[in-house]
């Protein structure tokens, strides 16, 4: 479960409607009780539910039905249903349904990718990236945990990961006794950490191996490229796809030995399609 903090929340309400909603008020109808029920129109993967109902709850409103996020619903699958008074319904209509549309739509997109690659490595898990849409990271990563995935890098201060960049600042000059270095480094001040390099060619991956990272990650490497990579490591770490890893291409990632495949590609999803009805 990802927190959303209140703050999050009223920012949601307030960028769209905190003055309320103009043509409820003319009408005099905001007094009034209803209800509004968000269903998926196509089957596929939720998520953004417990945002939703923390939206409505916010605005007075009674819940009275919700799906689970992380489930996979039928057509027209129910996601959330609530009642209340007719100002509060349509004050919250949009936001919510932003809210779910994205990350339900993130989450298929996850959801298919997981499927595609488990079907040449059951065992393989795909994460996501810190390239997240700004402003979206709490909703972001909650699709992806719901679609299946994994969190790459929460943020930089949680994992290690050693990128050409960084080894701009140092005397380095690839070779392993270079890589030792650095990787002997990062082990003894982070015992707790595991080592991610990023090598951006074969040499660099003959460099590093005798050090012995946790994970030499590849960058906008071909699955050939992953299988040379793989075929090097024998087994002695784990070989990390990463940059235009998508649904189209993960089953070959997979299948040429990636253990990790690491991808943005589900923050740009196609948002799904949420039907709404007030009444």
């Amino acid at each position: 479960m990802i927190y959303y903090p209140d703050s999050l929340v009223d920012q949601w309400i307030a960028d769209d409607v905190a003055q309320g909603d103009l043509t409820t008020r003319i009408l005099g109808i905001g007094a009034r009780q209803g209800r509004i029920i968000f269903s998926l129109k196509k089957a596929g993967r939720t998520s953004g539910i417990d945002a939703a109902e923390k939206t409505l709850r916010k605005l007075g409103l009674e819940i009275t039905e919700r799906a689970e996020d992380g489930i996979d619903v039928p057509d027209m699958g129910v996601l959330i249903r609530a009642e209340g008074k007719a100002a509060a319904l349509f004050m919250s209509w949009k936001v919510a349904q932003n809210v779910l549309e994205w990350s339900c739509g993130v989450a298929e997109y996850t959801a298919r990718i997981v499927r595609a690659a488990r079907s040449k490595n059951p065992l393989i898990q795909v994460s996501t990236t810190r390239k997240n849409i700004p402003g979206t990271k709490a909703l972001a990563l909650s699709a992806v945990l719901n679609g299946g995935g994994i969190i790459h890098r929460g943020s930089a201060s949680e994992t290690i990961l050693l990128f050409a960049n960084h080894r701009a600042f140092l005397d380095f000059d690839n070779s392993a006794e270079a890589w030792k270095r650095v990787i002997d480094k990062l082990r003894t001040e982070a015992p707790e950490k595991k080592i991610i390099i990023e090598a951006e060619t074969m040499d660099e991956v003959k460099a590093a191996l005798p050090s012995q990272p946790d994970i030499i990650q590849l960058d906008k490497c071909s699955p050939a490229g992953i299988r040379e990579a793989v075929d090097l490591a024998a087994g002695r770490c784990l070989i990390s796809a990463a940059g235009g890893v998508t649904v189209d291409n993960a089953a070959d990632y997979a299948e040429a030995g990636a253990g990790l495949l690491v991808t943005s590609a589900p923050y740009y999803a196609k948002p799904s399609d949420i039907y709404v009805t007030i009444s």
